[in-house]
């Protein structure tokens, strides 16, 4: 079964109005500009704070930029002998070293879910809320940072990438493919079958083959053998970041309830007073989170989990280390 669908939104929840114009419920462009001064709280650089939960003790560290050759030249004294070519030096009979200089730029990849498990929210936005503002967060604060950005945004039927550039005009155009596909999500939407998570990340690995940051945020849905090994391989060849987007919800169901959910093709309302059904809903949510906080383990990607009941910035800020602000 995917998550809990559209319509048991917040909106259909007692004591939890959700007005259609709500931008907790449904963002749009001029929303996520306006994050942009916000985002100069966060950094995505490889020199992380001690209690980031990007400051890993082994493969979660950020890698940084990198290095690029530029030159061999004579060894002149001071030089670091570590830099020294052996092989040049052995065929020459002189010492060389090699001359590294920092890259220019490292490319970085968000990769967005705005599928129909992402629209629901329990408490304060909806989950597709809260991945577009981490997006939009992250991206802001990527380009300043000096680095191109790009991204993959996804729906049920529909795919945009944007591939990284140094650009406000490329930012521009992923955040309006981040609102668009979020205004395609409605209660009313017909049912289809949902995007292949093992699709986008096939899509990902093409356009980050190797040395990229690529953060993903999504919740999830639909995750596979050929997930977890797209992961892997990602998180061999790249930085990876994966934002676990969940719902409050989804840790401490209600009894009492009667929701509607959907594996793409087939509806079932479920009614949460039924302690078997109550029990399947919460091993299944349970599930789907062990396994993502277990790929940290496993592959060394480090997990960022973000909850569509709490405010976006605040929270990042706290797993990054940072503090309120």
């Amino acid at each position: 079964m995917r998550d809990l669908a559209a319509r048991s939104r917040t909106a259909s929840l007692p004591g939890h109005p959700a007005p259609a114009g709500d931008a907790r419920v449904r963002t749009n462009l001029p929303h996520l500009l306006s994050l942009e001064a916000r985002s100069r709280a966060l950094s995505f650089l490889p020199r992380q704070p001690a209690r980031s939960v990007l400051n890993g003790r082994h493969a979660s560290r950020l890698r940084g930029r990198g290095l690029s050759f530029e030159e061999l030249r004579g060894y002149l004294p001071g030089d670091d002998v570590r830099s020294i070519d052996w092989k040049v030096t052995a065929r020459t009979g002189e010492p060389y070293v090699r001359v590294m200089t920092e890259e220019r730029d490292r490319p970085a990849l968000i990769v967005v879910d705005q599928r129909m498990s992402m629209f629901f929210g329990s408490r304060l936005n909806m989950k597709s809320v809260t991945a577009a503002e981490a997006a939009a967060l992250t991206a802001f604060r990527i380009l300043d940072q000096g680095d191109r950005v790009g991204g993959i945004v996804f729906g049920d039927a529909t795919i945009a990438e944007i591939r990284p550039q140094r650009s406000r005009a490329a930012l521009r155009r992923f955040l309006t493919a981040i609102a668009d596909a979020n205004g395609l999500l409605s209660a009313d939407a017909p049912t289809v079958e949902p995007m292949p998570l093992s699709k986008i990340l096939r899509a990902t690995a093409r356009i980050a083959p190797k040395n990229h940051l690529v953060i993903v945020l999504s919740d999830f849905d639909g995750v596979d053998e050929e997930v977890e090994r797209l992961v892997s391989g990602l998180a061999r060849r790249n930085d990876l970041i994966l934002g676990l987007v969940t719902d409050p919800m989804a840790h401490d169901l209600p009894e009492g309830l009667r929701l509607v959910v959907s594996d793409g093709t087939l509806q079932a309302e479920i009614d949460t007073g039924d302690r078997a059904g109550h029990r399947a809903l919460t091993e299944m949510a349970a599930g789907r989170l062990a396994k993502v906080l277990d790929w940290q383990r496993k592959y060394g990607p480090p997990v960022l989990p973000l909850s569509s009941g709490e405010e976006t910035l605040p929270q990042m800020r706290r797993l990054m280390g940072l503090g309120p602000r």
